[in-house]
């Protein structure tokens, strides 16, 4: 399938599934790293729908997978995990959440501001004009402004990382601008956190304190809803745990106890 990639052996067992919305492909090195162990999908999302990408994962995991997954779903895609399994609660056996987005409105207002404090006022400007492209209907280009964005704020949502990576296969915004509306809509009017209701699996996440997505945001709603949940907190560590400098390696030691 041209929105699948393997790595490892079979059986397949465990998926990750990307953030973005319309950046898939950045977990593609934790895919490798823990192919060493287990059979791994990496599921790149294509539809421009949540209904749409939920039944995206769905044919993937049914078509190549056993009964139940474990699911490792980073930024966005923690959410899009966490709706699948709401839909489909008996094939889900576990939810890693890694740097999920806040669950609940409040959180989400502190995100922007945070970001914001990090950049010198050069990179404002730049951000401020590559958002008002995005936000224009007639602006042209915008698959590539909208990686130039994603490369920016990925300065700002880490903390002291091994490098700066960038393992989206493409950039779509059509996919971004699709789902994002939608999904904080849900979380809006709490549907989001709601869904958490259906799942009946264990739910772990996995925050770094400096991630401009407040972490409280994701424990304290899900501390409040889930029966099954546990929350871990990694010191120095931002938006994308395998790639800072102190975190990582603890990031990949609580990975490999969550799926033995």
């Amino acid at each position: 399938m041209k929105n699948l990639r393997k790595h490892g052996k079979s059986p397949f067992q465990i998926a990750v599934i990307h953030g973005g919305s319309g950046a898939a492909g950045q977990m593609f090195r934790v895919a490798q790293k823990i192919s060493h162990n287990y059979g791994i999908l990496e599921p790149l999302q294509t539809s421009t729908s949540i209904e749409g990408q939920i039944k995206e994962l769905h044919i993937i995991l049914e078509k190549y997978g056993s009964k139940q997954f474990i699911l490792i779903g980073h930024s966005w895609g923690a959410w899009l995990a966490f709706l699948y399994a709401s839909n489909y609660p008996e094939s889900v056996k576990k939810i890693l959440l890694v740097s999920s987005g806040p669950f609940e409105e409040y959180y989400a207002s502190q995100i922007m501001d945070t970001r914001l404090s990090r950049l010198n006022d050069k990179e404002k400007i730049k951000l401020n004009k590559l958002i008002d492209v995005l936000n224009n209907p007639y602006g042209k280009d915008k698959n590539i402004i909208f990686s130039r964005l994603g490369k920016l704020l990925s300065k700002t949502d880490s903390y002291l990382p091994l490098y700066y990576s960038d393992e989206a296969t493409e950039y779509r915004y059509d996919i971004f601008q699709g789902i994002w509306n939608d999904a904080e809509e849900l979380r809006r009017c709490r549907k989001l956190l709601m869904a958490g209701k259906r799942i009946q699996c264990p739910v772990v996440a996995i925050h770094g304190d400096y991630d401009p997505h407040p972490f409280k945001g994701v424990e304290e709603p899900l501390a409040h809803l889930l029966k099954d949940f546990k929350f871990i907190l990694l010191k120095n560590c931002g938006h994308y745990p395998w790639l800072e400098r102190d975190a990582k390696e603890r990031f990949y030691k609580i990975l490999y106890e969550e799926l033995s």
